[in-house]
Order: C-alpha cells, then sequence, then structure tokens
C-alpha cells in the first residue's frame, strides 16, 4: 500500500530542478540612490529564514543565496557597505562538536531504487564544527530555531548548555561571548539599516510537531516553555518591542517581516487528507472490523454521553477508492471503554479536509504500526498519532497566536516609519495560484513550485530572491530609495545532485 500513497508525484521533477537560468539581467550603469536611508552598515536580525537555511540544514550555497545577503549585493549600489556572514565550510550542512555531529546533512533529491525521486539526506562527514567560534562581527544575525524571546536571552550562544538545548548550536559560532544576546551583538554593530524578521518559530515549532506542545497563553515567564509551545503574545510583543528600540537606536530605518500561515507551506499542504486507496473487499474487511467500534459510538450517542455531530465524526467508513485516513484526536470525548474497565477508548476518527498532515507523515502513512500485525497499517488498522496531524482545534490556536503577533509587527513598523513586507499575503497567494515573475512562476508546490526547497518549510534561493525583491519594494516605496530588484531567474531552486 504504501508505494500508492506517496506524497508527491515528481516524475518532472527533474526536468524542473534543472531548467535553463532566466536571462533577465538588470541593466547596468544605472544611478541609484538611497533615499532618507542609509544602508553603509546594513545589519540583519532573525531566525533560519534570515540565515539562509535550506533543505533541512544550514549550508554554505544556502548562505550565499540567503535575503539579506541578496539585498546587501543591491544595498551596495547606493552606498551599501561589506556584509559579513558566519559562514559554515561546506555545503553538507551538518554540525559537529568536538568532533561529533549533532544536526543533519541537507536534503538533496535523489532518484530511488524503484523510480520515483524524492528527498535523500546526504551522506557525508560535515566539516563545521561550533568549538571553533568565529571572529565577528558579522552582519546576518540569523540563527536557525531562534524564538523572538531568543533575541534578548543571555547565554543562548553558550557552548556549555547545547547538549541540555539551554543553548543554539549556530549561534554558539559565532556569538560575541558565552553571556553574549543575539540582539546586542546585532546593536553593538551600530546598524544604519537593518531587516527584523521573528516569531515564525514562536508558533511553527509547535505545528511542525503535530501539535504536541502547550499555548503558553497567559505564562509570561518564557524560561518555563517546553521546546513546541507556543509563545504567549505579550511576551512576543515586550521582546519585539525591544528589538526594534535596540536596532533602530543608530538605524536610519528598517524593514520587518510578518508571520505567514502554517496553511501557505507545503509541510502542511503535500500530504492529502485522503491518503488511503483501498479496493472494494478491503474496504468491506475493514469496515467489519470497525463495526463494534462504531456500534459503540452508537450507543454512547444514544445515552447522551457524546453528540450525534461527534458520533458521525468517530464513525470510521471505507470505501472503494480514496480513504481518508484514521487517527487520533485528544479535543474528542473521553469514553470509558467495557472491554476494560478504568480504561478509555482510543479517540479515533477519520481525517476530514481541515486536518493537516505533515510532510513527514508520508514516511509513516501505509507501514505496519507493528510489523508482526498486518491489519496494523497506518491510517487504517492503525491510527496517525498526534505529532503528524494538525487538528482545527490546534491550528485555531495557531492562528490565533500569528494573527496578535501580525497586529503587533505592523503597529510597530508604523509607528517607527519602517518598511513592511508583507510576508502572510505572499505566501498565501505562493499557495492559491502562485506568483509570476518576468520569466517564469513560482508556487507553493512540494519540489516542483520552485518556491520552497525540500524541508518544505524555507525557500530555495529563487524564493529567498523574490523575498528580497519585495523587502526591496517596501524599502523603495518607505525611504525613497531607488534599490534595483534582481532577476529572480538568476536563482536556483531545488538540487538534484548528490555532489557535495
Amino acid at each position: 500500500m504504501r508505494n500508492y500513497i506517496k506524497y508527491m508525484a515528481l516524475s518532472a521533477v527533474l526536468l524542473t530542478a534543472c531548467e535553463a537560468e532566466l536571462d533577465n539581467p538588470i541593466e547596468d550603469g544605472g544611478v541609484y540612490t538611497s533615499g532618507s536611508a542609509d544602508f553603509s552598515n546594513f545589519v540583519s536580525v532573525g531566525n533560519s529564514l534570515t540565515s539562509g537555511y535550506a533543505d533541512g540544514a544550514l549550508y554554505l550555497t544556502g548562505q550565499q543565496n540567503s535575503f539579506p545577503n541578496i539585498l546587501a549585493g543591491q544595498f551596495a549600489l547606493a552606498g551599501g557597505g561589506e556584509f559579513k556572514q558566519p559562514l559554515v565550510n561546506d555545503n553538507l550542512g551538518g554540525l559537529l562538536a568536538g568532533g561529533n555531529q549533532i544536526t543533519e546533512n541537507r536534503f538533496v533529491l535523489s532518484v530511488g531504487a524503484s523510480g520515483n525521486p524524492g528527498p535523500v539526506r546526504l551522506s557525508g562527514s560535515p566539516t563545521t564544527d561550533i568549538s571553533n567560534v568565529l571572529t565577528g562581527p558579522f552582519n546576518n544575525m540569523g540563527v536557525p530555531g531562534a524564538k523572538s524571546f531568543h533575541l534578548v536571552a543571555p547565554g543562548y550562544g553558550n557552548i556549555a548548555g547545547v547538549t541540555a538545548g539551554a543553548s543554539n548550536p549556530y549561534f554558539v559560532r559565532f556569538a560575541s561571548s558565552a553571556n553574549a544576546t543575539i540582539i546586542a551583538d546585532a546593536a553593538a554593530q551600530s546598524p544604519t539599516f537593518f531587516s527584523l524578521w521573528i516569531g515564525n518559530n514562536d508558533i511553527l515549532s509547535y505545528a511542525t510537531s503535530g501539535g504536541v506542545g502547550v499555548d503558553q497563553k497567559g505564562n509570561l515567564d518564557p524560561s518555563t516553555y517546553g521546546a513546541n509551545d507556543i509563545t504567549d503574545p505579550q511576551v512576543f510583543a515586550s521582546v519585539y518591542s525591544q528589538e526594534l528600540n535596540a536596532l533602530t537606536a543608530t538605524a536610519t530605518g528598517g524593514v520587518v517581516f510578518n508571520i505567514p500561515d502554517v496553511t501557505s507551506i507545503p509541510y502542511f499542504t503535500t500530504v492529502p487528507y485522503n491518503a488511503i486507496p483501498l479496493d472494494a473487499a478491503t474496504a468491506a474487511g475493514v469496515n467489519q472490523a470497525y463495526a463494534q467500534y462504531n456500534g459503540g459510538m452508537a450507543l454512547y450517542a444514544a445515552g447522551g454521553a457524546i453528540t450525534a455531530a461527534e458520533r458521525d465524526a468517530r464513525t470510521i467508513n471505507f470505501v472503494e477508492g480514496q480513504n481518508a485516513a484514521v487517527i487520533l484526536d485528544e479535543s474528542l470525548t473521553n469514553l470509558p471503554n467495557p472491554a476494560a474497565p478504568g480504561t478509555f477508548l482510543p479517540k479515533l476518527r477519520q481525517a476530514t479536509p481541515d486536518d493537516l498532515f505533515v510532510l513527514t507523515a508520508s514516511s509513516i502513512l501505509g507501514t505496519l504500526a507493528n510489523q508482526n500485525d498486518p491489519n496494523s497499517v497506518i491510517g487504517v488498522g492503525a491510527p496517525v498519532t498526534d505529532q503528524y496531524v494538525l487538528t482545527p482545534s490546534e491550528q485555531a490556536l495557531i492562528f490565533a497566536a500569528q494573527a496578535s503577533y501580525n497586529t503587533t509587527i505592523a503597529a510597530l513598523a508604523q509607528a517607527n516609519g519602517l518598511a513592511f513586507v508583507d510576508a502572510k499575503a505572499i505566501l498565501n497567494q505562493l499557495a492559491t495560484g502562485g506568483i509570476t515573475f518576468d520569466g517564469g512562476s513560482l508556487t507553493s508546490t512540494f519540489a516542483t513550485g520552485g518556491a520552497f526547497s525540500l524541508d518544505g518549510v524555507h525557500p530555495t534561493p529563487r524564493g529567498y530572491a523574490y523575498l528580497a525583491n519585495q523587502a526591496i519594494l517596501a524599502i523603495n516605496a518607505t525611504y525613497g530609495s531607488t534599490i534595483p530588484t534582481v532577476n529572480v531567474g538568476d536563482y536556483n531552486t531545488i538540487s538534484v545532485s548528490q555532489s557535495n
């Protein structure tokens, strides 16, 4: 069954990824102005999206195509200065700590034994060791994995805290001291212009874990948060304001980005809810296996323990053709298990179009939960567990926090006269028809759309180039500058070669 429920149809990927670069260069010889902005010392602050992270890792080519580096190249046409990045050593992407690998290598597209292309991790030993601390300062202060409050957290770059998860190995590489903060290291450079894109991970880690975390609304102490928790909106507003105050102290201006919808990135839109193909005989057999469970739901509804709507939602029914996967949904009512007093029935239901399966669900759908039980096919006889599905109730928590974060970002951008990039609108457009540029188009389709890398979350170089252009347009409109945009088609999409 697993061969029939792959999360992508990539028969044309190799051709798409290897397409010729488009030929539409920026005209040379133009005179470009900075307007009221001063680009001579541009400092960019943020998380993985700022660092150039892509394909599930931070690697050299990704950093060279980070959106801040693209911006800096254009700023150089109007007085911009040198832009230093804490570059890794290779294109494998993994990190070492004292010679031991602590993060995975990047994804590339590879054709498997069955002839189907798919993402695989590059093999090989990376050469970037976090114990080799770089000498800064660095203009690109993007730290993969950072949440909003991490930017102001002392010790976030202390190598002693990496093993316990108290610090960040990416920041360890270039922190000015073990007790430094990201925002202080950025502000210490006295930037004349800055970018700030932070807050994505404050909800994204909850989302990518399938909602295995806690909504910390009302908890104002981020030191008590778990890795996958949603940041309280008041905490976000407080630290975001601190960060802008630090950056605007010396800068003539800056550009900020808001937080996109999780529903607009392929990590949550690639695996369909109805990924289970069955023939008529198999469907009938599965329905027979669920007959007693369905009957129990009917009895509980008749007795008033659950509503008719919940009974219907929890009734399992398969048909010939494509079927919705069976999932666990912790928001359902606890119902006593008559066969085992003191326990509860599993909270089973079939998925609906409103459920979002994470990209990694593709690796478990159709496999056996118990290798000794042929009836334990995940999604059919065994449910898809919580970490692989974002249910509507979990999505509601994400959207509520995101809306609050974005209100804060927009208000502070306006109050400080900053350029503003509506990343939420851009990514929604990518997901609902795509975006055309001179000579091509970008969509959010996994692997073939051109905008997103093979991790399903971070852009390709081409996607980063498009975002850089949107930042340039916002900057020109805000500060009266005439910075030229780049040719998006000059930037690559996904990698299909396993050479590093």
